[in-house]
């Protein structure tokens, strides 16, 4: 008898826990779709922007469906291009539903790998955005406060910043900006930054930025991984197959734009044949992760005549990918890589190249190499490794293996 008392017990825990997980999947459910009814008008902006300084909120909502435990925001914030004008951009604010600590809590700077360069990819876009932070619920379960910049151009309308460095590394630096400026956030001035890919290069020129741009903040350390850090060798590295020609085709028409007040149109676009002048923009105008099959129907003719020559040995090129590439200045803090052996993306010898370069200047690095690991993995294959960085850091303990 007692041991059926026991098993009616158990299975009516299992039922309560069973439906509990169900009535928040609906929560959730009812928020997104309530969400992406008023997302329209949310990142609608008419008229001229409004004055503001860096990281001042231009308006932001309370997500309803926030993952449960958590407060989670929409904001649209200003920020700085390149070229120092003052910007709208997107993001996320995502905080522990639980008081936050007398100092604030220290914050994740998140940045997200690529995802597209047109308005329609901005990852807080998607109905369940929270998805897309690799991490999320292990930082928030640490205690750490979590911002996602979308980047300018993502999300809402505005010229690509697609491997722009400084660009992507202010949109990151006045992400954490934005969530300070937001009531009942709890957010402190210690900062980790977070990034995979594309969000890698952001994360280490927002890193490189820091102590000038946003001196408010305390950038403790920049965890990074298969990072696009050097520009040069990766397009260079990646146009002879589909993913070098998708992300050329993101890359070179935001970097025509930015630098038309440098360089004329016409030797910018020399760098492309003809049909690679065609596809460039129609690639541009598609998203990675949901219309990949459009992209593959148009870059995969154009393997082997997509570019005139090399763009690392080719001027204005040479130039443009070596500004947008990390190492420019130094970092200044604890800097922690992953790289995953297997990845056909960022290849393992140029990741290697870099943290040696920064461990001949001095820089302290913990580097991880991941046997086995592709591109798409090594960020959350790394994290567990990441999450004990970041809490070294914060005792002052952080690790390095350059000798």
């Amino acid at each position: 008898m007692k041991r059926r008392f026991v098993g009616a017990a158990l299975a009516l825990a299992v039922a309560t826990l069973l439906s509990g997980c169900v009535l928040d999947a609906e929560r959730r459910e009812a928020g997104e779709i309530a969400d992406e009814l008023t997302d329209a008008e949310f990142y609608t902006l008419t008229g001229d922007l409004p004055a503001g300084q860096p990281g001042d909120v231009i308006r932001s909502k309370v997500i309803d469906s926030a993952p449960a435990g958590t407060r989670a925001w929409r904001v649209l914030y200003h920020s700085t291009d390149m070229a120092g004008a003052d910007i709208a951009v997107s993001g996320l604010v995502i905080v522990p539903d639980l008081p936050a600590p007398k100092e604030g809590r220290t914050v994740v700077s998140w940045a997200h790998p690529t995802t597209g360069s047109a308005a329609k990819c901005g990852p807080s876009l998607t109905m369940d955005p929270f998805d897309l932070i690799e991490g999320l619920d292990n930082l928030l379960a640490a205690g750490y406060a979590v911002v996602a910049t979308d980047y300018q151009g993502m999300s809402l309308p505005g010229p690509s910043s697609y491997l722009l460095g400084v660009t992507e590394g202010n949109n990151v630096l006045d992400a954490v900006r934005a969530g300070r400026n937001i009531k009942g956030s709890g957010l402190g001035t210690d900062v980790l930054l977070w990034g995979h890919s594309q969000g890698g290069q952001a994360a280490l020129f927002a890193a490189q930025q820091a102590a000038h741009y946003s001196p408010e903040l305390t950038v403790e350390a920049v965890a990074v991984a298969a990072p696009a850090a050097t520009l040069t060798t990766l397009l260079s590295d990646d146009i002879i197959d589909v993913s070098g020609v998708t992300i050329a085709s993101y890359a070179i028409p935001a970097m025509m734009a930015a630098y038309a007040g440098t360089y004329t149109q016409e030797e910018m676009g020399a760098i492309l044949t003809p049909a690679g002048l065609e596809a460039a923009p129609k690639i541009a105008a598609m998203c990675l992760l949901s219309e990949n099959a459009e992209i593959h129907a148009i870059a995969d003719p154009l393997i082997g005549g997509y570019i005139t020559s090399d763009p690392a040995s080719t001027e204005p090129w040479k130039t443009i990918l070596t500004e947008n590439s990390a190492g420019g200045s130094p970092l200044g803090v604890p800097v922690f890589v992953a790289q995953g052996l297997d990845d056909k993306l960022v290849i393992p010898a140029v990741t290697e190249a870099y943290v040696k370069g920064l461990c001949d200047a001095g820089e302290k690095v913990q580097f991880d190499r991941l046997p086995g690991i592709t591109h798409a993995l090594v960020a959350l294959t790394a994290l567990p490794a990441v999450l004990d960085f970041f809490a070294a850091v914060e005792k002052d303990a952080a690790p390095s293996n350059c000798a």
